[in-house]
């Protein structure tokens, strides 16, 4: 489902909805030809299997949330933005963002200089923004944009038109950033999740192209979490299986198919407008019905679910969370 639950058995990846990511989107800032809009959404609200709600804080004080940005074409990253959340403290949490270039950007650690420190974390439904001059920043609970039957996905792709993100949030990371921040022309983007609770960063969940993860990495699914796009070819062989098996593709035909699904980047050129698969993704994209098409080799093409109404036309896009959850913070 997009990548929620990209742990072992639709789980979280080690067991914190907190490190789970589910959604990355890129877009040309609306109405504003030189900066982009990039959004990364993390923390389901709510866990399938076993089904209810997951932890009420919004984010890992033990864990960074990275997004990394490939300039050059070798899927390694050029450039990093780092973030770290503060412990909650009185029902609050406050956010570091850091930006990482060069060689340390392609590796795990929490260093980098410091563009925004101690920016507030939403809880309530308005959402609090931080500027710094050209770049805006966002982190907090708002409306799950994604959409998707899961239950009919479960029930063997019987799909009724059911959307069970309709009512459901997502915890939200959003950057405005000008263009020559990315680097000139087409870049290659990704995002993941480090667990510092041993001692040491170990990366728990990575991802950019929206529902692969659960769906076909299958048996390998630990191993290819803990891995980087610039390895992912070891991954096709996986790939290519999961294909022969939901879509009864002839091996040399699914080893083809499963070679244009990897590495794991949404590329993107801010210069163009954004569609995915084609470039980047906004929120409205139907990745679901794309991914079905090609998971079923054309048997199954939709869930009969679209885009939600509750998106907005400003920063930070994502809607307003359907659930309050400063209000539930006061009345403890």
């Amino acid at each position: 489902m997009s990548h929620h639950y990209s742990g072992p058995n639709f789980g979280f990846p080690h067991g914190d909805a907190r490190l789970d990511l589910t959604d990355l989107y890129a877009f040309p800032k609306p109405g504003a030809a030189g900066k982009s809009i990039l959004i990364m959404n993390v923390h389901p609200s709510t866990s399938v299997l076993p089904h209810g709600p997951t932890v009420a804080d919004a984010f890992a004080p033990d864990a960074i949330y990275e997004l990394k940005i490939d300039t050059d074409g070798d899927s390694v990253a050029n450039i990093a933005y780092r973030i770290r959340f503060s412990l909650t403290e009185n029902g609050a949490q406050t956010a570091t963002l850091r930006r990482v270039e060069g060689a340390e950007a392609a590796g795990t650690g929490d260093g980098g200089k410091v563009i925004f420190e101690k920016a507030a974390v939403t809880t309530g439904r308005e959402a609090q923004v931080t500027d710094a001059g050209d770049l805006r920043f966002f982190a907090g609970w708002r409306s799950d944009p994604f959409f998707f039957d899961v239950l009919g996905a479960l029930n063997d792709l019987q799909f009724t038109g059911d959307d069970y993100f309709a009512d459901k949030d997502v915890c939200s990371i959003a950057l405005e950033i000008p263009n020559s921040a990315l680097g000139t022309g087409l870049v290659g983007l990704w995002y993941r999740t480090l667990d510092g609770t041993t001692g040491k960063w170990v990366q728990a969940d990575r991802g950019a192209r929206p529902t692969q993860t659960p769906f076909l990495a299958g048996d390998v699914n630990a191993a290819y979490l803990a891995g980087e796009p610039a390895g992912d070819a070891r991954f096709i062989g996986a790939f290519a299986h999961s294909l022969e098996h939901t879509g009864g593709y002839a091996p040399e035909e699914a080893t083809r198919l499963a070679r244009t699904m990897l590495p794991d980047i949404l590329y993107y050129n801010p210069t163009r407008p954004a569609s995915y698969p084609e470039n980047g993704r906004v929120l409205t994209d139907d990745v679901q019905d794309y991914f079905l098409a090609i998971l079923t080799k054309g048997k199954v093409t939709t869930d009969r679910v679209g885009p939600h109404k509750d998106l907005l036309t400003v920063f930070p896009y994502v809607g307003q969370p359907h659930t309050d959850r400063s209000a539930k913070r006061a009345a403890v």
